[in-house]
């Protein structure tokens, strides 16, 4: 059988009422042979079968297109029902009954919601037998119907998990791309840094103190960059970040180690902080990681002349940590998406990042069971992060 008339019996046979509704059109007219059966412009394939007649079709075999009065129907697209061949001056000559010796015969158009023909739904018997019923019609129109409707909820299903199965493929191929991005980016960048460092050592002029300084920020910048991109695919796998969390951290430890790495990078900034002596369950690494990069997007974003303050507090349980700048106001249209991957501010910093540093601090602050969120005027913009302390 070839494969478009198995994939056309396959489907009839994962109907489950096909049988029964044969069943009922047998019973229902007394005949012996009924099938659904799949008609295109050149093949009649038997898709499901109840034969109490030995006319000998199973599922999958196939009659001559032209000796079916299915083809016919196929191109009028309207039922067809003969009481008894002999008395009918439309069938009386015709050379399908002649041929497979039938008396009656009736057999209605399956369509999809789409409008293509599939096929039919038929019974046959070499006896007569009245059809005159109104019911019957009736009865096989709503069965072709139903096998329909459930044809195209098949075709649908497969429709979604096969974008589904191309969407999976796509976010593991970026998965995959995006880590071995970072992993290879990280040993040249590392060279780079080792390199700047032993350049430190040597006498250099002023000009030269202010080259390896930018060569410093530069791969301090891309550091973060890469350890962002790495977590974003480490998210994207697990659906969430990756903590350690450890009981009793220092907060305040954080915050200085923090605030001096961001000093040393922009010492040109102003960067200040008031920290409180506290202890919290938390990773530290993650914490410093979180802080750093609202501070460096505080930076970014910041007036040049104005300061970038670093904050934290104990209040009702939590520790709570602001990062603030002055500046532009952040478009209230833009607040929403913020912490989305891949989003980026329309101004001309925007450029220097690839829009997950926000994203994720908030899957820091997500896996820490915390919370974190913004306001923003023309004053100063405000991001806060409330840690539990337990």
């Amino acid at each position: 059988m070839q494969k478009d008339a198995r994939k056309a019996v396959d489907a009839v046979a994962t109907i489950p009422s096909v049988g029964a509704i044969l069943d009922v059109v047998c019973r229902m007219t007394g005949m012996g042979f009924a099938a659904v059966a799949r008609v295109t412009d050149d093949r009649w394939i038997a898709c499901s079968v109840l034969d109490r007649i030995d006319f000998g079709l199973k599922e999958g075999d196939e009659l001559e297109l032209e000796s079916t009065i299915c083809h016919e129907i196929r191109e009028h697209r309207q039922p067809v029902l003969i009481h008894d061949v002999d008395a009918d001056p439309l069938y009386a000559s015709h050379h399908t009954p002649k041929r497979y010796g039938l008396k009656s015969y009736i057999s209605v158009p399956i369509t999809l919601a789409d409008g293509s023909f599939f096929g039919t739904l038929c019974a046959i018997d070499p006896q007569r037998h009245d059809l005159s019923a109104a019911e019957i019609l009736t009865s096989f129109t709503l069965f072709a119907s139903l096998i329909a409707a459930q044809l195209d909820a098949q075709t649908r299903v497969q429709a979604a998990e096969a974008r589904a199965t191309v969407e999976r493929q796509r976010v593991a191929a970026r998965e995959q791309f995006v880590a071995i991005l970072g992993h290879d980016l990280r040993n040249p960048l590392s060279s780079i840094a080792a390199g700047a460092r032993l350049l430190e050592r040597q006498p250099l002029d002023e000009r030269g103190r202010e080259i390896l300084s930018l060569m410093s920020g530069s791969a301090a910048r891309m550091f973060r960059i890469i350890n962002n991109v790495m977590d974003f695919a480490q998210s994207g796998i697990s659906n969430s970040i990756p903590v350690e969390m450890m009981d009793a951290v220092e907060v305040s430890d954080v915050v200085s180690q923090v605030v001096e790495e961001m000093r040393s990078i922009h010492p040109d900034r102003s960067i200040t902080s008031v920290s409180v002596a506290a202890e919290a369950k938390c990773d530290p690494v993650r914490l410093g990681q979180l802080l750093s990069n609202l501070l460096g997007n505080a930076i970014k974003h910041g007036a040049e002349e104005g300061e970038v303050r670093l904050v934290s507090t104990v209040d009702e349980g939590n520790v709570t940590f602001t990062v603030t700048n002055s500046g532009k106001a952040i478009p209230k249209e833009q607040i929403s998406s913020l912490f989305r991957p891949f989003v980026r501010g329309k101004d001309a910093h925007e450029t220097k990042g690839l829009g997950l540093g926000l994203y994720i601090c908030s899957q820091i602050a997500k896996a820490h069971r915390g919370s974190l969120g913004v306001s923003s005027t023309d004053a100063a913009t405000c991001f806060t992060f409330r840690l539990p302390l337990t």
